[in-house]
């Protein structure tokens, strides 16, 4: 995932080598849609887990429902001022596979065999960079299956998710 070419949601060049040794969540977004309000989870899973490791990137993308029709500047505007989001952003990629498929959603695909089917589907990609798991729209930030799979890719142990050790 290292290698990707992006741009963030400010236009620059995005250097995905930043998150090595990190986990990241990438999420399809949209402003206009029933899973929008994710948002709060993703900030709330990114403030809890960002110290530990975990980045959430979100990717905008109109493919469903044309369901984020803004401009990148627009979409910015409207995660910050509606659901304070301060973790990282693209710029608007298409998802589905096809003639302008970003470089992205290519190499997650290709990996897991899946592809986004609406908004707000996940990737869990792990510190070396490779896809662990996709995650559709229904599956919420808060999800514990979510949660405990983020944990253990930073390796974190809780008491509530820990293994019994065998006596």
């Amino acid at each position: 995932m290292y290698s990707i070419q992006a741009t963030t949601i400010d236009g620059a060049p995005a250097n995905l080598s930043q998150y090595k040794g990190k986990v990241v969540l990438v999420v399809n977004v949209a402003s206009r849609c029933g899973f929008t309000g994710q948002y709060a989870g993703l900030q709330k899973l990114y403030d809890t887990y960002k110290d530990k490791g975990l980045v959430v990137l979100g990717i905008p993308s109109n493919d469903f429902g044309s369901q984020e029709p803004g401009s990148e500047k627009e979409i910015k505007e409207f995660c910050s001022t509606k659901y304070s989001v301060t973790f990282p952003m693209l710029s608007k990629e298409q998802t589905k596979a096809g003639a302008g498929q970003s470089e992205m959603y290519e190499f997650l695909g290709t990996r897991t065999g899946k592809l986004p089917g609406w908004n707000f589907s996940k990737y869990l990609v792990s510190k070396d960079g490779q896809p662990i798991a996709f995650y559709p729209s229904t599956v919420t930030p808060q999800d514990k299956t979510l949660e405990q799979a983020i944990e253990q890719a930073l390796g974190i142990t809780s008491p509530a998710t820990a293994s019994p050790k065998p006596a």
